[in-house]
């Protein structure tokens, strides 16, 4: 009984610093929030075990003092006005306690206010997707943990399943606002570390914030069940000083450019079956696997094998298109911004050539960028071209690979042919579901307190000049981004065309291809 009795004063008079270095106990974090968060998780557990202890010991020392073997008489009374008090009292005073601290700390949680970084996270299966505001800059981060550890093959390493390809960079002493969204399911980005924990819901905007005060690299996972690879879904964020994350920006946009000049070199070259076979075999791995299964046979039901499957062995054309854009109503999802044309070429060759398929097509990159500038735009005639020039390839010479890049290369020219209103209203309302309606909302409301509604605003109603510098250079200081290199002139021109006329805006207003492209200047 004493050792029990000690046990419990130990714990209930631990101080904070030690009770954190606990391993059963939650960790203090490295965030002004996070501390405030353990600080309330101790100050509960201190109310906690001091109640319990009060309860216990009396009924103990009742049990022990008040039995029947020492004569103890139970006293015979009913209705006591001070004991009904009290014990409405003291719970009253202990909860008002607790809400006090609790009330401020949820509260100082919910103000994402005056952030001097702005970072949009959107949940896919399963991956996440970090975009930068007003940097440019925009990646996917993957599980990078092997195969083989996975399937049992090798030992497991330190951070297994918590580790990927490309961490989350931020910096100290800066106020980061994270918006979350999700593409599919419902996710949840949760950092223990941070304090953060937000779910990710599709066609839905979630706030949260933090302020890292120590370097260092963080871990933490999808905390929602979000489908069969739900613990393949981790989080890693690297957190650098100032300094190193300025040039860390600089050194990103670098990459981008030196990227993008690799890509386009990318398209002039032509690759062996052998070589295709074994990037596309890489790709598929990384990408593919954890639906189709390695092995090419999915999970029926859910995930369709691809063996011997109709887009496999039909026409290559098809089966680029599902590639690159998808398919709506399924998780199948659209791979031509996650992959470089290369990549896609590689895995579309492997799938077509892997697990007894053995079509023989191989797919070049240049191909790839054919097939995708030819579907970019419902208003290039050239579409049609194109995919009946990816359908019919045979095994691709270095001639007909250069071919297809002069032509691809035509084909990346800004169109601005003007368009009918009609055509304009159906192409924006395209586009803006897939770019504006994650903030905006498809009905054009919004988000009250974080994002504008279009429906009647000074924006969309006002003059046209104003509507179109905000959609090409965005709004610092705010998550409006910058679209000017997103969209092309002619889907800028749809899009603010379909704002200004839909949901009852009514301006009449058309903006053209020409309009952007003179304002862009």
């Amino acid at each position: 009984m004493k050792q029990v009795l000690c046990c419990l004063l130990a714990l209930l008079f631990t101080p904070t610093i030690l009770a954190a270095d606990m391993p059963l106990n939650m960790t203090s974090g490295v965030t002004e929030i996070s501390n405030k968060v353990f600080s309330l998780h101790m100050t509960i557990l201190y109310i906690c075990c001091a109640i319990g202890l009060v309860v216990f010991g009396v009924m103990i020392y009742a049990i022990i003092n008040h039995r029947r073997s020492k004569g103890a008489v139970a006293a015979n009374f009913h209705e006591s006005t001070k004991v009904e008090i009290a014990w409405t009292l003291v719970p009253f005073v202990i909860l008002i306690l607790m809400a006090i601290p609790a009330t401020k700390t949820l509260i100082a949680m919910e103000d994402p206010s005056n952030a001097d970084l702005t970072i949009k996270i959107t949940g896919s299966q399963w991956k996440w997707h970090y975009s930068y505001f007003d940097q440019d800059i925009s990646y996917y981060s993957l599980l990078a943990t092997p195969r083989e550890q996975i399937e049992g093959k090798e030992t497991k390493g330190e951070h297994y399943l918590l580790e990927v390809d490309k961490p989350l960079v931020l910096p100290v002493n800066r106020k980061i606002r994270f918006l979350m969204t999700s593409e599919d399911v419902i996710h949840s980005w949760w950092v223990p570390a941070f304090a953060v924990k937000k779910d990710a819901n599709p066609g839905f905007i979630n706030e949260a914030w933090t302020r890292i005060d120590k370097p260092g690299i963080y871990r933490g996972q999808c905390a929602e069940l979000c489908g069969k690879d739900h613990g393949f879904m981790p989080i890693v964020v690297q957190v650098l000083s100032e300094a190193d994350f300025d040039n860390w920006i600089v050194e990103q946009e670098a990459q981008a450019s030196a990227a993008a000049a690799e890509a386009q070199a990318a398209l002039s070259k032509t690759l062996s079956k052998e070589e295709l076979m074994t990037q596309g075999e890489q790709v598929y791995m990384a990408r593919c696997a954890a639906c189709h299964q390695p092995n090419g046979a999915g999970l029926p039901g859910v995930f369709p094998s691809l063996i011997g499957s109709p887009i496999i062995k039909g026409p290559v054309a098809d089966h680029l298109d599902v590639v690159l854009h998808g398919r709506s109503g399924t998780a199948m999802q659209a791979f031509a911004q996650q992959l470089t044309a290369t990549e896609i070429a590689a895995v579309v060759t492997f799938e077509r050539n892997a697990w007894g398929n053995d079509t023989g097509d191989t797919v070049q990159a240049a191909d790839v960028n054919q097939a995708n500038s030819g579907t970019s735009s419902e208003a290039d005639t050239g579409a049609d071209a194109a995919a009946e020039a990816v359908q019919s390839m045979p095994t691709p010479t270095a001639e007909s690979s250069a071919a297809a890049n002069s032509v691809a290369e035509e084909s990346q020219a800004p169109v601005l042919d003007d368009l009918t209103m009609d055509e304009l209203m159906a192409k924006g309302e395209q586009v803006y579901l897939g770019h504006c309606a994650a903030c905006h909302q498809a009905t054009g409301m919004g988000l009250p307190g974080a994002f504008p509604a279009l429906k009647g605003s000074a924006i969309a109603t006002g003059p046209v000049e104003n509507h179109l510098d905000i959609v090409l250079h965005g709004k610092p200081g705010t998550a409006m981004q910058a679209f000017s290199s997103q969209l092309t002139p002619q889907e800028l021109a749809s899009v603010i065309t379909y704002e200004r006329n839909a949901w009852g805006n009514n301006t009449g207003d058309m903006v053209q291809a020409t309009d952007v492209n003179q304002q862009g200047q």
